[in-house]
């Protein structure tokens, strides 16, 4: 299994020991590490097809203070793709209207028309990356004839449209960024945890400090905007259970 860490805030914070204790977990997700660092609509993408425990970049990049408001990172276990940078997340693409999208996605996609159709065209060879080319499309395809953005609110029904689409039988733990909205949603249990410090809301496969750490709701799109939850998308029922694992209510709220 993947894992991931997204932040969204209302200022900037430094986030080295998050990461550094995530990096730390590459012993065991060792095909790959990316971080998208945010400024606006621009995107500051670093990753290798590396562990991230054996990068001598990123032991040098995180030796110095990282501030961000907006950030989403991951370090890989392949299960589909072979260890190679384009299938590194995040992934980065641009709307028509020129808006900047990066996913990173934590699961598997097991059966989905829709994506096989985008086989062809990604750079990579990962199920996640076909994610990020049905948003692109469905965003073009709603866009006005004048190629204007669509709203907050328009891009965050689109989406919650799209997890409708694709979740079932998928498992779709996924960190999406458009410049404004971090979109969260989650369909297996106990792998997405958030916190929240004041203005700023942080996610995480497993928590990555002592402080307390509650599961992400299951099955319903969340969209974040500086550290507030803005949208929240429809109720679904498409929870991923894996094979021989039984469903059960019982809910870490904290480490």
């Amino acid at each position: 299994m993947c894992e991931l860490f997204g932040v969204s805030s209302a200022k900037r914070m430094t986030v080295n020991p998050y990461l550094k204790t995530l990096m730390s977990h590459s012993v065991d997700h060792p095909h790959g590490w990316g971080i998208a660092v945010f400024y606006g609509n621009a995107v500051s993408l670093e990753k290798e097809p590396k562990p991230a425990w054996v990068s001598d970049y990123l032991q040098s990049r995180l030796r110095y203070p990282m501030e961000v408001q907006n950030m989403i990172a991951h370090i890989r276990f392949a299960t589909r793709g072979s260890m190679d940078y384009e299938n590194c997340h995040p992934f980065v693409d641009r709307d028509a209207a020129g808006r900047a999208w990066t996913l990173a996605h934590n699961g598997t996609i097991f059966q989905s028309e829709i994506l096989d159709a985008y086989r062809d065209i990604q750079a990579g060879a990962t199920d996640s990356e076909r994610i990020l080319c049905h948003i692109i499309r469905r965003v073009n395809e709603k866009m006005p004839v004048s190629r204007c953005s669509l709203t907050a609110q328009q891009r965050f029904r689109l989406m919650d449209e799209i997890i409708l689409e694709i979740a079932e039988h998928n498992k779709l733990n996924l960190l999406v960024y458009d410049g404004e909205l971090l979109y969260v949603h989650t369909n297996l249990r106990h792998t997405l945890y958030r916190t929240k410090r004041g203005d700023t809301v942080l996610f995480a496969t497993v928590p990555l400090d002592e402080s307390p750490w509650e599961p992400v709701p299951m099955m319903q799109l969340l969209g974040f905007r500086d550290g507030q939850l803005a949208f929240e998308g429809s109720r679904h029922t498409f929870e991923y259970v894996k094979p021989d694992s039984p469903v059960d209510d019982n809910i870490c709220s904290g480490i």
